[in-house]
């Protein structure tokens, strides 16, 4: 219900400062793609993308347009015919819509191997797959320093890549307009906002 649109948000102008200041390795916990759209490249995903759909049996990925066509043949009429939770059609950040009723509702299986297939994040209580963590791990193992925007570390995922930086006593820089897990790590810590802070570090570094 609330894919189309989900599939509409567009970056805003601090994706598109990070993509042009182009950093070494840009790691974030989002699952929006923006950073992508942004044309930041490459993006290590840690939490996946909700533009694919994998299958938790053979481990292939599917684009999610293709599940929503999936979707749409299998169960003809249902965006117009579904009944929401609380009568109006309420889509929250990550594009989930409550609905009243799903019975009948059918899901398309895995093309190749029918297994069950699901959005491709990381669900709390599930794991970063292992060969995106080593990915990530990589990641701040060959960087001179850490930036760390907008997150409060609340994750381990990302927690333990902070961790993993002071350990071998890298530089640490963490913006945020509130505490995080990583403040008595941080070499420098900025109490404020990510979009004016990245706007500033693009006009000092390319002028303008």
């Amino acid at each position: 219900m609330g894919w189309e649109h989900y599939r509409q948000f567009n970056p805003n102008q601090t994706h598109y400062d990070l993509a042009a200041l182009n950093p070494a390795s840009l790691i974030t916990q989002n699952v929006d793609g923006l950073h992508r759209a942004a044309g930041s490249d490459p993006v290590l995903e840690l939490h996946g993308s909700l533009y694919q759909v994998v299958c938790l049996n053979c481990g292939r990925v599917w684009s999610r347009d293709w599940m929503q066509e999936q979707l749409a043949g299998f169960n003809p009429g249902f965006m117009t015919s579904a009944t929401v939770a609380g009568g109006d059609v309420e889509i929250n950040p990550d594009g989930d819509v409550e609905l009243n009723e799903v019975t009948g509702f059918r899901i398309p299986d895995c093309p190749v191997c029918h297994g069950i297939l699901k959005p491709d994040v990381v669900y709390f209580g599930e794991q970063v797959r292992p060969q995106v963590a080593a990915a990530a791990a990589q990641a701040v193992e060959d960087a001179e320093s850490v930036l760390v925007l907008g997150s409060s570390l609340a994750v381990h995922s990302a927690l333990r890549l902070v961790r993993m930086a002071s350990r071998e006593q890298k530089p640490i820089v963490v913006v945020t307009d509130g505490p995080t897990r990583a403040d008595d790590l941080a070499t420098v810590r900025v109490v404020g906002r990510v979009a004016p802070f990245v706007a500033g570090w693009r006009a000092e570094l390319m002028g303008g």
